[in-house]
């Protein structure tokens, strides 16, 4: 029977064959041979089919990758690494044209050397710098991801041109030209910039970030470190994660980003620039890492669905319109850290440790009383008050404690209430204490303009 146990494979005549062949048999029965050469050819085809049909499954199971065991899982596994082989090739061959590094250009201190915070002697070479001149302070990634009226646009991070007096940008060819900024949003860490589009034509298409999933083949292109046109590749560790951001960098968290963690290789310089699938659409720009001794495969991008809404407002208006209460603050916590602090420095016996009483200073020695009751631990202190705020009365030295019916205890709270509940013209009742007295204020929100 060969191979197969089963009787469509089988050599054997059915019983409609038999029955026909004896009634051959009898209508024919002068022709002496005619059963048996008839038995010889059905065997024949029947035995025929069988090893065809053998054949056939097995290449269409096995792949016709060889004979011997393990020979199936070879061939899959072969054919599976050159198809991601050739997604990764095709997906960065598609935006790679459309990737650029971006210069953030500063008018530095005579022999300043960038970067190091060292001192050398103006003209002494490459790092000697000429009082007055711009030079690069930094460099990021962007990606090219608009064509319109002869100019090309650009995302990057905030932080990648933060402070520039100038921006420049090199393109995948090594040209450098001069882009201006259109807009800058700092909450978000997104910029767009604008450059001349000439003889360039590649933008990068825009994916969704919606539709990542977790342990997916993900590419970021950039400038790490400076080293230009540069790949790394690695999966979606969570395509959610919320991380606490310090924008002052003071080291005060005071608002959270939502991002898409990978393990991808993401360096300085890396930031700004583009994390794209496998069919090469942009789904993510990438923004940080986590830098710390012992880590290793922590980086995040800004998820694309988040990030367009930012840019299409920066595109109109240069800014994005956000609610503005009026209020400059500081978490009534770090007011009550730098007392105990000041206290501790002072000391109880009147020894004051010199490195101490040094970190203090006159500055922490110089906190404002005030007079808070003694159940409230939790709020926001106003170091000024404009717009909004000014215009309904509130002063230096106010603490917040509600929006609304809202308790706020930092200013990362203040802002998520304002930033993701409330619209620009909306009523906000504001809960506050002034020299120990509890107050209220009522007044609309106004919109925060660029400059504030």
């Amino acid at each position: 029977m060969g191979i197969f146990d089963d009787d469509f494979y089988s050599t054997k005549v059915s019983r409609r064959a038999r029955s026909t062949s004896s009634k051959d048999e009898f209508a024919f029965s002068n022709k002496k041979g005619m059963r048996n050469w008839s038995n010889v050819r059905i065997a024949f085809v029947a035995s025929f089919t069988s090893a065809v049909a053998a054949v056939l499954l097995f290449v269409l199971v096995f792949g016709g990758g060889g004979i011997g065991p393990g020979s199936h899982a070879a061939s899959v596994s072969a054919s599976g690494s050159a198809s991601l082989e050739q997604r990764t090739i095709q997906a960065s061959a598609k935006v790679r044209p459309a990737v650029v590094s971006v210069i953030n250009e500063q008018t530095v201190p005579y022999g300043l050397a960038p970067g190091d915070g060292t001192q050398e002697q103006a003209g002494s070479g490459e790092e000697g710098q000429i009082q007055g001149s711009k030079q690069e302070v930094g460099v990021g990634s962007g990606v090219i991801f608009k064509l319109k009226d002869g100019k090309a646009y650009i995302i990057t991070n905030h932080h990648v041109i933060a402070g520039a007096e100038s921006v420049k940008v090199m393109l995948v060819n090594g040209e450098k030209r001069e882009a201006k900024i259109v807009g800058s949003d700092q909450i978000t860490d997104l910029a767009v910039l604008e450059m001349d589009g000439k003889d360039i034509k590649t933008a990068a298409e825009i994916g969704k970030s919606s539709k990542l999933q977790p342990a997916e083949f993900v590419l970021a292109i950039g400038n790490p470190l400076g080293l230009g046109d540069s790949l790394s590749m690695g999966i979606v560790s969570k395509t959610h994660r919320v991380v606490p951001v310090s924008l002052n960098e003071d080291g005060v968290y005071d608002w959270q980003q939502e991002v898409i963690q990978v393990n991808v290789s993401i360096n300085e310089g890396n930031s700004g620039g583009p994390l794209i699938d496998m069919d090469g659409k942009v789904v993510g720009i990438n923004s940080m890492k986590i830098a710390e001794v012992g880590v290793e495969g922590l980086g995040f991008a800004i998820p694309i669905d988040n990030a367009m809404p930012i840019i299409d407002s920066l595109m109109e208006k240069g800014y994005v319109s956000r609610p503005y209460l009026g209020v400059y603050t500081v978490d009534l916590e770090q007011y009550f850290a730098q007392k105990q602090q000041e206290e501790q420095a002072a000391g109880s016996d009147g020894k004051t440790d010199q490195g101490a009483g040094a970190a203090s200073g006159s500055e922490e020695s110089d906190l404002p009383e005030l007079n808070l009751p003694d159940e409230v631990f939790n709020g926001v202190i106003v170091l000024e008050a404009v717009g909004p705020a000014k215009d309904a009365g509130m002063k230096l030295n106010d603490v917040i404690v509600k929006l609304d019916e809202k308790s706020i205890s930092s200013t990362l709270e203040l802002r998520q209430y304002l930033y993701q509940t409330k619209h620009i013209g909306d009523e906000i009742k504001v809960t506050f204490y002034r020299d120990g007295k509890l107050k209220t204020a009522l007044f609309k929100l106004a919109e925060k303009t660029k400059d504030e």
